[in-house]
Protein backbone atom coordinates (compact mmCIF):
# COMPACT_ATOMS: atom_id res chain seq x y z
CA UNK A 1 0.00 0.00 0.00
CA UNK A 2 1.45 2.91 -1.22
CA UNK A 3 1.77 5.94 1.91
CA UNK A 4 3.61 8.70 0.99
CA UNK A 5 3.25 10.73 4.23
CA UNK A 6 3.86 8.16 6.37
CA UNK A 7 7.10 6.87 4.50
CA UNK A 8 8.20 10.41 4.26
CA UNK A 9 8.06 11.54 7.97
CA UNK A 10 10.09 7.66 8.65
CA UNK A 11 12.80 9.04 6.29
CA UNK A 12 13.50 12.42 6.49
CA UNK A 13 11.97 13.00 10.57
CA UNK A 14 14.74 11.90 11.97
CA UNK A 15 16.19 14.00 15.04
CA UNK A 16 14.78 16.46 17.58
CA UNK A 17 11.27 17.48 17.41
CA UNK A 18 10.82 15.85 14.04
CA UNK A 19 11.42 12.29 15.55
CA UNK A 20 9.24 12.43 18.75
CA UNK A 21 6.49 13.07 15.92
CA UNK A 22 7.37 10.16 14.44
CA UNK A 23 8.26 8.13 17.88
CA UNK A 24 4.97 9.63 19.64
CA UNK A 25 2.81 8.00 16.12
CA UNK A 26 4.07 5.22 16.58
CA UNK A 27 3.62 4.86 20.23
CA UNK A 28 0.20 5.75 19.61
CA UNK A 29 -0.36 3.28 17.02
CA UNK A 30 0.59 0.39 19.64
CA UNK A 31 -1.28 1.47 22.05
CA UNK A 32 -4.21 1.14 19.62
CA UNK A 33 -2.88 -1.97 18.74
CA UNK A 34 -2.96 -3.35 22.28
CA UNK A 35 -6.42 -2.91 22.83
CA UNK A 36 -5.95 1.00 24.58
CA UNK A 37 -8.18 3.56 23.98
CA UNK A 38 -7.31 6.80 23.59
CA UNK A 39 -8.67 10.35 24.56
CA UNK A 40 -7.56 13.40 22.59
CA UNK A 41 -8.02 16.72 23.93
CA UNK A 42 -8.38 20.08 21.53
CA UNK A 43 -7.30 23.37 23.12
CA UNK A 44 -6.73 26.68 20.98
CA UNK A 45 -8.47 27.31 17.64
CA UNK A 46 -7.66 23.91 16.38
CA UNK A 47 -11.87 23.43 14.58
CA UNK A 48 -10.76 27.19 12.92
CA UNK A 49 -7.73 25.71 11.83
CA UNK A 50 -10.12 23.30 9.85
CA UNK A 51 -8.39 19.89 11.64
CA UNK A 52 -12.01 18.49 11.47
CA UNK A 53 -10.60 17.38 7.32
CA UNK A 54 -8.29 14.67 9.29
CA UNK A 55 -9.92 14.48 12.67
CA UNK A 56 -12.76 13.34 11.81
CA UNK A 57 -11.59 10.47 9.50
CA UNK A 58 -9.96 9.64 13.05
CA UNK A 59 -13.26 9.37 14.68
CA UNK A 60 -14.71 7.18 12.04
CA UNK A 61 -11.53 5.13 12.18
CA UNK A 62 -11.69 4.39 16.07
CA UNK A 63 -8.37 5.83 16.49
CA UNK A 64 -10.18 7.94 19.29
CA UNK A 65 -12.63 6.91 22.25
CA UNK A 66 -12.97 10.15 24.27
CA UNK A 67 -12.42 13.82 23.16
CA UNK A 68 -11.61 16.89 25.71
CA UNK A 69 -11.83 20.26 23.75
CA UNK A 70 -12.53 23.94 24.55
CA UNK A 71 -16.39 25.13 23.72
CA UNK A 72 -14.58 27.41 21.26
CA UNK A 73 -13.69 24.00 19.32
CA UNK A 74 -16.95 22.49 19.99
CA UNK A 75 -18.81 25.30 18.23
CA UNK A 76 -16.47 26.39 15.82
CA UNK A 77 -16.13 23.12 13.86
CA UNK A 78 -20.46 23.37 13.31
CA UNK A 79 -19.87 27.22 12.57
CA UNK A 80 -17.01 26.14 9.58
CA UNK A 81 -19.64 23.69 8.41
CA UNK A 82 -22.72 26.26 8.14
CA UNK A 83 -20.55 29.18 7.76
CA UNK A 84 -17.42 28.41 5.64
CA UNK A 85 -17.99 30.77 2.53
CA UNK A 86 -18.66 33.85 4.49
CA UNK A 87 -15.47 33.13 6.34
CA UNK A 88 -12.56 35.79 5.42
CA UNK A 89 -8.58 34.86 5.49
CA UNK A 90 -6.55 38.07 6.61
CA UNK A 91 -2.68 36.81 5.30
CA UNK A 92 -1.32 40.31 6.95
CA UNK A 93 -2.92 39.89 9.98
CA UNK A 94 0.12 40.69 11.60
CA UNK A 95 0.28 44.36 10.31
CA UNK A 96 -3.05 44.93 10.98
CA UNK A 97 -3.80 48.61 12.27
CA UNK A 98 -6.36 48.96 15.62
CA UNK A 99 -8.11 50.94 13.26
CA UNK A 100 -8.64 48.02 10.29
CA UNK A 101 -9.35 45.59 13.60
CA UNK A 102 -12.09 48.00 14.31
CA UNK A 103 -13.27 47.99 10.94
CA UNK A 104 -13.14 43.48 10.93
CA UNK A 105 -15.63 44.28 13.96
CA UNK A 106 -17.94 46.65 12.39
CA UNK A 107 -17.90 43.90 9.54
CA UNK A 108 -19.28 41.45 11.69
CA UNK A 109 -15.96 39.90 11.57
CA UNK A 110 -14.26 38.40 14.67
CA UNK A 111 -10.77 37.20 13.85
CA UNK A 112 -8.69 34.16 14.81
CA UNK A 113 -5.28 35.29 14.23
CA UNK A 114 -5.23 34.51 10.09
CA UNK A 115 -9.15 34.09 9.75
CA UNK A 116 -12.09 36.26 10.22
CA UNK A 117 -15.51 34.22 11.86
CA UNK A 118 -19.24 35.80 10.05
CA UNK A 119 -20.94 36.93 13.54
CA UNK A 120 -24.23 36.63 11.28
CA UNK A 121 -23.64 33.94 9.50
CA UNK A 122 -21.65 31.60 11.97
CA UNK A 123 -22.89 32.75 15.73
CA UNK A 124 -26.01 33.86 14.86
CA UNK A 125 -27.19 31.60 12.44
CA UNK A 126 -26.01 28.85 14.99
CA UNK A 127 -28.27 30.71 17.56
CA UNK A 128 -31.55 30.73 16.66
CA UNK A 129 -31.66 26.96 16.67
CA UNK A 130 -29.59 25.81 19.53
CA UNK A 131 -32.27 28.03 21.77
CA UNK A 132 -35.06 26.12 20.50
CA UNK A 133 -33.46 22.89 21.45
CA UNK A 134 -32.25 24.13 25.00
CA UNK A 135 -35.65 25.44 25.72
CA UNK A 136 -37.58 22.65 24.44
CA UNK A 137 -35.43 20.61 26.87
CA UNK A 138 -36.23 22.81 29.69
CA UNK A 139 -39.58 22.85 28.97
CA UNK A 140 -39.43 19.05 29.24
CA UNK A 141 -37.44 19.01 32.18
CA UNK A 142 -34.52 17.51 30.50
CA UNK A 143 -30.76 18.58 31.36
CA UNK A 144 -28.04 17.88 29.08
CA UNK A 145 -23.99 18.68 29.04
CA UNK A 146 -23.08 21.24 26.47
CA UNK A 147 -22.05 18.71 23.56
CA UNK A 148 -25.25 16.79 23.70
CA UNK A 149 -27.27 19.59 23.13
CA UNK A 150 -24.81 20.29 20.42
CA UNK A 151 -25.27 16.59 18.73
CA UNK A 152 -28.93 16.93 19.29
CA UNK A 153 -28.88 20.08 17.03
CA UNK A 154 -26.53 17.93 14.45
CA UNK A 155 -29.08 14.51 14.54
CA UNK A 156 -31.79 16.72 14.02
CA UNK A 157 -31.16 17.79 10.37
CA UNK A 158 -31.96 21.95 10.80
CA UNK A 159 -28.57 22.58 10.24
CA UNK A 160 -28.24 20.97 6.93
CA UNK A 161 -29.89 23.75 4.55
CA UNK A 162 -26.67 25.57 5.61
CA UNK A 163 -23.44 23.11 4.97
CA UNK A 164 -21.16 24.62 3.21
CA UNK A 165 -18.26 22.07 3.68
CA UNK A 166 -18.56 18.32 2.62
CA UNK A 167 -19.94 16.91 6.06
CA UNK A 168 -17.44 14.11 5.61
CA UNK A 169 -14.70 17.05 7.11
CA UNK A 170 -16.73 17.88 10.29
CA UNK A 171 -15.31 16.06 13.19
CA UNK A 172 -18.29 17.08 15.36
CA UNK A 173 -20.56 14.97 12.55
CA UNK A 174 -18.62 12.35 13.04
CA UNK A 175 -18.43 12.50 16.50
CA UNK A 176 -22.51 12.71 16.68
CA UNK A 177 -22.58 9.78 14.36
CA UNK A 178 -20.94 8.22 17.18
CA UNK A 179 -22.51 9.36 19.98
CA UNK A 180 -18.91 9.53 21.15
CA UNK A 181 -17.87 11.25 24.66
CA UNK A 182 -17.00 14.62 24.67
CA UNK A 183 -16.00 16.72 27.59
CA UNK A 184 -15.84 20.11 27.66
CA UNK A 185 -14.76 22.20 30.49
CA UNK A 186 -15.22 25.68 30.92
CA UNK A 187 -17.98 26.03 28.35
CA UNK A 188 -19.10 28.88 29.70
CA UNK A 189 -16.54 31.17 28.11
CA UNK A 190 -17.29 29.99 24.40
CA UNK A 191 -19.62 32.00 22.45
CA UNK A 192 -22.63 29.70 22.91
CA UNK A 193 -21.59 29.90 26.66
CA UNK A 194 -21.77 33.56 26.65
CA UNK A 195 -25.17 33.49 24.55
CA UNK A 196 -26.58 31.01 27.40
CA UNK A 197 -25.48 32.82 30.36
CA UNK A 198 -27.34 36.02 28.27
CA UNK A 199 -30.49 34.15 28.17
CA UNK A 200 -30.20 33.09 32.07
CA UNK A 201 -30.01 36.79 32.85
CA UNK A 202 -32.92 37.77 30.95
CA UNK A 203 -34.88 35.09 33.07
CA UNK A 204 -35.80 32.90 29.32
CA UNK A 205 -33.64 30.40 30.63
CA UNK A 206 -32.51 28.32 33.86
CA UNK A 207 -28.69 27.80 34.85
CA UNK A 208 -29.78 24.55 35.32
CA UNK A 209 -30.85 23.29 32.29
CA UNK A 210 -26.96 22.67 31.35
CA UNK A 211 -25.28 20.23 33.46
CA UNK A 212 -22.11 21.77 34.78
CA UNK A 213 -18.29 21.47 35.09
CA UNK A 214 -18.31 19.05 38.06
CA UNK A 215 -20.86 17.14 36.22
CA UNK A 216 -18.78 16.34 33.50
CA UNK A 217 -15.86 15.51 35.91
CA UNK A 218 -18.15 12.90 37.56
CA UNK A 219 -18.76 11.69 34.09
CA UNK A 220 -15.13 11.42 32.92
CA UNK A 221 -14.24 9.63 36.09
CA UNK A 222 -17.11 7.25 35.48
CA UNK A 223 -16.37 6.73 31.94
CA UNK A 224 -12.25 6.53 32.70
CA UNK A 225 -13.35 3.58 35.58
CA UNK A 226 -15.59 1.79 32.90
CA UNK A 227 -12.36 1.86 30.07
CA UNK A 228 -9.40 1.32 31.88
CA UNK A 229 -9.27 -2.17 32.33
CA UNK A 230 -6.60 -2.00 28.82
CA UNK A 231 -5.14 1.20 29.64
CA UNK A 232 -6.09 4.66 28.28
CA UNK A 233 -4.01 7.07 26.54
CA UNK A 234 -3.74 10.77 26.57
CA UNK A 235 -2.76 12.84 23.59
CA UNK A 236 -3.11 16.70 23.94
CA UNK A 237 -2.99 19.41 21.42
CA UNK A 238 -2.37 22.47 22.66
CA UNK A 239 -2.70 23.14 26.26
CA UNK A 240 -4.55 25.03 28.96
CA UNK A 241 -8.06 23.49 30.16
CA UNK A 242 -9.11 20.80 27.33
CA UNK A 243 -5.84 19.17 28.78
CA UNK A 244 -5.74 20.24 32.52
CA UNK A 245 -9.48 19.42 33.26
CA UNK A 246 -9.36 15.79 31.59
CA UNK A 247 -5.86 14.38 33.28
CA UNK A 248 -7.03 15.18 36.42
CA UNK A 249 -9.40 12.77 36.59
CA UNK A 250 -6.29 10.07 37.81
CA UNK A 251 -5.27 11.30 40.81
CA UNK A 252 -8.85 12.60 42.08
CA UNK A 253 -10.16 8.85 41.44
CA UNK A 254 -6.57 8.22 43.39
CA UNK A 255 -6.19 10.22 46.32
CA UNK A 256 -9.57 11.46 46.61
CA UNK A 257 -12.34 9.04 46.09
CA UNK A 258 -9.33 6.32 47.60
CA UNK A 259 -9.58 4.18 44.68
CA UNK A 260 -6.48 2.96 44.79
CA UNK A 261 -6.47 0.30 41.97
CA UNK A 262 -7.00 3.11 39.27
CA UNK A 263 -4.38 2.65 36.54
CA UNK A 264 -2.61 5.59 35.64
CA UNK A 265 -2.69 7.11 32.12
CA UNK A 266 -0.33 4.66 29.88
CA UNK A 267 0.82 7.20 27.03
CA UNK A 268 0.99 10.64 27.02
CA UNK A 269 1.83 13.09 24.07
CA UNK A 270 1.99 16.44 24.00
CA UNK A 271 2.09 19.15 21.46
CA UNK A 272 2.95 22.28 22.51
CA UNK A 273 4.86 25.45 22.32
CA UNK A 274 4.65 26.54 25.69
CA UNK A 275 7.66 27.24 28.21
CA UNK A 276 8.52 25.30 30.81
CA UNK A 277 10.49 28.06 32.78
CA UNK A 278 7.63 30.18 32.27
CA UNK A 279 5.72 27.64 35.69
CA UNK A 280 3.11 27.24 32.88
CA UNK A 281 1.36 23.77 33.50
CA UNK A 282 0.74 23.61 30.34
CA UNK A 283 4.73 23.76 29.38
CA UNK A 284 5.36 21.39 32.03
CA UNK A 285 7.80 18.14 31.01
CA UNK A 286 5.46 14.75 31.39
CA UNK A 287 7.62 14.08 34.48
CA UNK A 288 5.99 16.66 36.30
CA UNK A 289 2.86 14.76 36.14
CA UNK A 290 4.45 11.65 37.83
CA UNK A 291 4.34 13.75 40.66
CA UNK A 292 0.20 14.82 40.34
CA UNK A 293 -0.90 10.83 40.33
CA UNK A 294 -1.27 11.57 36.46
CA UNK A 295 1.56 9.45 35.09
CA UNK A 296 3.39 5.97 35.83
CA UNK A 297 7.32 6.04 35.78
CA UNK A 298 6.81 3.91 32.87
CA UNK A 299 4.34 5.67 30.95
CA UNK A 300 5.67 6.66 26.86
CA UNK A 301 6.18 10.37 27.10
CA UNK A 302 6.75 12.62 24.74
CA UNK A 303 6.71 16.53 24.24
CA UNK A 304 6.58 17.91 20.81
CA UNK A 305 7.33 21.54 21.05
CA UNK A 306 6.44 22.77 17.83
CA UNK A 307 3.08 24.24 15.95
CA UNK A 308 -0.42 21.53 16.47
CA UNK A 309 -1.76 22.69 13.16
CA UNK A 310 1.90 21.38 11.88
CA UNK A 311 2.12 18.75 13.71
CA UNK A 312 -1.32 16.98 14.58
CA UNK A 313 -2.12 16.58 11.03
CA UNK A 314 0.87 14.52 10.42
CA UNK A 315 0.32 12.20 13.52
CA UNK A 316 -3.21 11.18 12.49
CA UNK A 317 -2.08 10.73 8.26
CA UNK A 318 0.25 8.45 10.04
CA UNK A 319 -2.32 6.76 11.99
CA UNK A 320 -4.61 6.65 9.06
CA UNK A 321 -1.94 4.77 7.34
CA UNK A 322 -1.65 7.63 4.69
Amino acid sequence: MNKPISEFIEKYYLHFNAATVVDAAKAYEEQLNKGSKMLVSLAGAMSTAELGKIFAEMIRQDKVQIVSCTGANLEEDIMNLVAHSHYRRVPHYRDLTPKEEWELLEGGLNRVTDTCIPEEEAFRRLQKHIFKIWKDAEDNGERLFPHEFMYRMLNSGVLEQYYEIDSKNSWMLAAAEKNLPIVVPGWEDSTMGNIFASYVIKGELKASTMKSGIEYMAFLADWYTENSKEGIGFFQIGGGIAGDFPICVVPMLYQDLERTDTPFWNYFCQISDSTTSYGSYSGAVPNEKITWGKLDIDTPKFIIESDATIVAPLIFAYLLGM
